[in-house]
């Protein structure tokens, strides 16, 4: 399998904002390898009547995520909306842009 696409998983954590509030902000981003796919057009309409707009997938190995509910790609971030395994390998992460607009 060809993994083409570099992701950073990140998760958020307590800290501050430019005013000193307390506020979530990104943690530390880890880098895994991983492959760029498409929303399938049935999963993207039943995500879609109910106000979730998936807008892509990501494959990884399984035992490379720990739960991270953010993705940085290609500059955007993306919120994890769905993960599925697609065997006892691999990990399909379908991701929604940040912020999730309503």
């Amino acid at each position: 399998m060809n993994w083409r696409a570099v992701i950073g998983l990140f998760d958020m954590i307590p800290g501050r904002d430019e005013y000193g509030a307390e506020t979530e902000v990104d943690g530390p981003v880890r880098e895994v390898m991983a492959n760029e796919k498409s929303v399938k057009g049935a999963e993207f309409y039943q995500a879609h009547a109910v106000g979730i707009r998936p807008e892509i997938v990501f494959e990884i190995r399984k035992a490379e995520y720990q739960g991270e509910p953010r993705v940085k790609y290609e500059g955007a971030t993306y919120y994890v909306i769905r993960t599925y395994s697609r065997s006892g390998e691999l990990l399909e992460l379908t991701c929604s842009r940040y912020p999730m607009e309503g």
